[in-house]
């Protein structure tokens, strides 16, 4: 019954999605070029509570749970685990008043209305998964950005999408060459369960009436552990939540 309201459902959200990405760009170019970096990325911040918006209307709930008393301006890694695309918009929204920027696959750059704009210029990192020196280059200059305007980043450390909710195994290479450059980031691990359930079908039909969940979990000071242990750590913490 779920897949089959998707069929009649879907077509609503997804035209509703992309009418939204169509909508913002020109509205992301005009905050960016005549306003600056604040009024850009209240224009995303609104952008992406749209988007949020969306999922609802295939019936499915969003549920963003943050008990944690996290620090304003400090730099903190938003470590997550990666289910779907429909993952980022709520990451965006809810940690709005952290300035949080995403690590993101360069070839998301070009061609998607709102979302390459954003990445192209919003200050995070767009890193070449084929050219491993051209990722760390980009991470280490991120990890300068952050430490000089307090900015936290988001990453997905298990480097794809997990298609049935499992947790891959995290890397620990970005977290890293982050931390080279702002050691004073706190990590923040991000468990995310059932977004990967929206698109179980593939983008249509989307699945619907699901209920799908973002908890900011228990932040770890990096101190001299090691990342590989501090990375681990973070990973079975949310396995816990997830599976």
């Amino acid at each position: 019954m779920k897949k089959f309201l998707g069929y009649i459902l879907s077509p609503f959200a997804i035209v509703a999605f992309l009418l939204l990405l169509c909508i913002f760009h020109p509205i992301q170019w005009v905050c960016y070029n005549w306003f600056g970096y604040a009024a850009h990325k209240k224009s995303v911040d609104i952008l992406n509570f749209w988007l949020v918006s969306t999922f609802y209307i295939v019936g499915n709930v969003v549920t963003f749970t943050n008990k944690q008393n996290l620090p304003i301006g400090r730099p903190m890694i938003f470590i997550a685990n990666h289910q779907s695309t429909f993952d980022i918009p709520p990451m965006i929204y809810f940690l709005r008043k952290y300035h949080a920027k995403f690590i993101s696959k360069v070839e998301l750059t070009k061609g998607i209305p709102s979302i390459s704009y954003n990445l192209k210029i919003g200050g995070g990192a767009n890193i070449d998964r084929k050219d491993a020196r051209q990722s760390i280059t980009e991470l280490v200059k991120f990890g300068i950005r952050m430490k000089e305007n307090k900015w936290s980043a988001m990453i997905f450390p298990e480097g794809t999408r997990s298609k049935d909710g499992k947790v891959k195994p995290f890397q620990s290479a970005g977290v890293a060459a982050l931390l080279k450059k702002c050691p004073e980031a706190l990590l923040v691990p991000v468990a995310i369960k059932n977004s990967w359930k929206m698109i179980r079908y593939g983008l249509y039909p989307l699945n619907t009436f699901t209920p799908m969940s973002w908890e900011i979990l228990e932040p770890i000071e990096p101190g001299k552990t090691p990342v590989d242990e501090l990375v681990k750590e973070i990973e079975d913490r949310i396995r816990v939540v997830v599976e």
